[in-house]
Formats: C-alpha cells, structure tokens, sequence
C-alpha cells in the first residue's frame, strides 16, 4: 500500500511502517498538487499534520484514498464529515502529544509569572545600560504556590496540567464536563521512586472558574464560539493570568488585549492565534503577552509517539503488507 507522508513523520514511525511492507512517499507536496500527486501515485494513506488541508474534493477526486491520519489531535484541517459519508477512515494520536503540551503550558505559566517573556525581550537591548532599572521593572512578579489555577477543557491535557501544577503547590479546580458529571476528580501524582499522591480537584461551573481562578489555562478542543470574550473578561479577577495553548478561535484576542490595556488581565500566553500562521500584529507587539509559535507538541519525545501511534494503528488496520 502505498503512503504520502505529507507533513513528515519520527525516523521510528517510518521504519515501522518500511518495516511493515508500506511503500512511503515523504516530499512534501505542496496544496495545489496533492490531488494530482496522490491519484498519479495511487495513494491510499494520506499522513498529516496541521499544514495540510485535506477537504471534500481531495477524497472526491482521490478514489484510492482509504485512511486520513493526523498526526496529532485536533482534526480542523480535515472534512472528517464528509470522510465519514465516503468511508474513508481518519485516525489521529490523541494522547501523543500530552505531556509536552502540558509541559508548555506550566513553561508559560512561569514566564507570565516571573515577567520572562517580557525580560527575555528587553536585556538583549538594554541589559548593558538599564540593568539596575530592568531589575526594579521586574520586582513584581508573583509565585506559583497557593495561587488558584482554572483549567478550562479538563481532559487528557488539563488532567495533566493540573497534575503538574499541584506539584508546585498551586490548588487547581476544572471545568464540569458533559462526560464527567461529577463534581470532584481523583488526580495521582506519580514519583520517580514509585510514589504517588492522590488528590481531590474541585470540577466547578465555568462562571466559578472566571471569577476565583488567578490562572487560567485553556486545553479544549475547536469551539463554534469564543469561550472567552468580552463578557468572560468582565467577570475575571482583576490582574488574572490566562494561558491558551488550545484553538486560536476559543479566545477573542481583540477582547484580550482591551482587557490587559484595561488592567483586567495582568498578561496572557498564546501558543495559538485566530490567524495562523499571520498572527495579528497588535498581538506579536503587545509587551504582556508571551507567545510560541503553536509548538505545544514540538518535543522529540512527542513526535516519536506520534510517528509510532499513527503507525501501530495503520499495521493494525491493514495488516502486515510483506
């Protein structure tokens, strides 16, 4: 069977499926040439990422397409709808890529706190000059322990965090979930010599949430509407903190920035934009917010279980082709 691998794949994920008898084709095609390339080679496996758009007209005009993976977890980019009315299969890797989004995630927790973002932009500049001024700048930064952390979207990635974050001390609630009805969830910190902790988080409404939480942390999937926006803004503490390294659409990032000119919000982290890959400039400018270029699963670590996800399940489906 024939694989496009379009937007790359972990050295590990590759073997298995070379190993496994697939035949792989890793340049990378651009758009406008998928369709054309895919039918010329009689792809049946189409690999990708976020990069590649993967609408109704590719399966149309692609009859040998069986199977769509993404590696990774949001399917955005793909008409899974329509993949699901022509049956073609999608996959993606769903758990791959959580411990290094949640690792992200407290990177920019501490960066708002600590005023890195901001430090990092101004001592290659002035360090020389106004080292003793930077210094007094930067007096008002906060500590982690026993601030209140809202994790908005409690799944694999907020479980996570929330993990993480009651390490450090911080006490941690999430947001009810449909599928998690209950009003508290056991999480167990895991130690290096075999220990563990288990500890009660509070599962709360989003109102509650907005209003107790010093931090907040968003990890749900692709919204129809702004979780956060002008209304939620207003109801936040004064001097909040927020992270998103969820969707660029869950967070109204005018609304945003009025609120941290306004004094509502004290800084805010985006890992992720309303304009990919352009973000809006008034955001890459803006001296409170700390910005990553939607690298939430760019480790190592996570791209090799991503590689080794998308090929087990392949294998799995269509068997050994050798």
């Amino acid at each position: 069977m024939n694989i496009l691998i379009n937007d790359g794949i972990s050295a590990k994920g590759g073997k298995m499926l070379q190993e496994a008898g697939f035949t792989l084709f890793t340049q990378k095609v651009p758009q406008e040439k998928l369709i054309k390339f895919m039918r010329d080679k009689n792809i049946e496996i189409l690999l990708v990422r976020s990069a590649t758009q993967v609408p109704m007209e590719v399966m149309e005009d692609v009859p040998s397409l069986k199977l769509i993976g993404r590696g990774g977890t949001g399917l955005d980019n793909i008409d899974v709808d329509f993949a699901d009315q022509v049956g073609v299969q999608v996959i993606n890797t769903p758990n791959a890529a959580t411990q290094s989004v949640a690792e992200l995630t407290m990177a920019h927790l501490l960066s708002l706190a600590r005023n890195l973002h901001d430090s990092n932009r101004n001592m290659p500049l002035e360090g020389d000059v106004n080292f003793n001024q930077l210094k007094k700048d930067y007096a008002n930064a906060v500590e982690l322990k026993g601030k209140v952390l809202g994790i908005i979207g409690y799944g694999r990635i907020g479980r996570k965090v929330a993990e993480m974050a009651l390490g450090l001390g911080m006490r941690v609630m999430g947001v009810k979930q449909d599928s998690h009805p209950e009003n508290k969830d056991d999480v167990t910190l895991e130690f290096y010599d075999g220990q563990t902790v288990t500890i009660k988080v509070p599962l709360v409404d989003l109102d509650d949430v907005l209003k107790l939480s010093d931090f907040i942390t968003i990890h749900t999937p692709k919204q129809d509407r702004y979780l956060l926006d002008e209304l939620a803004f207003s109801k936040m503490k004064d001097g909040v903190f927020i992270v998103n390294v969820a969707r660029g659409g869950v967070l109204d990032e005018v609304a945003l920035v009025k609120a941290i000119d306004d004094g509502k919000v004290r800084g805010a982290a985006l890992d992720v934009f309303e304009n990919e890959p352009n973000p809006a400039l008034q955001i890459l400018m803006h001296p409170q917010l700390s910005l990553s270029p939607h690298v939430g699963g760019n480790t190592k670590e996570a791209q090799d279980r991503i590689g080794e996800e998308l090929a087990e399940q392949i294998i799995k489906i269509f068997g050994r082709q050798n």
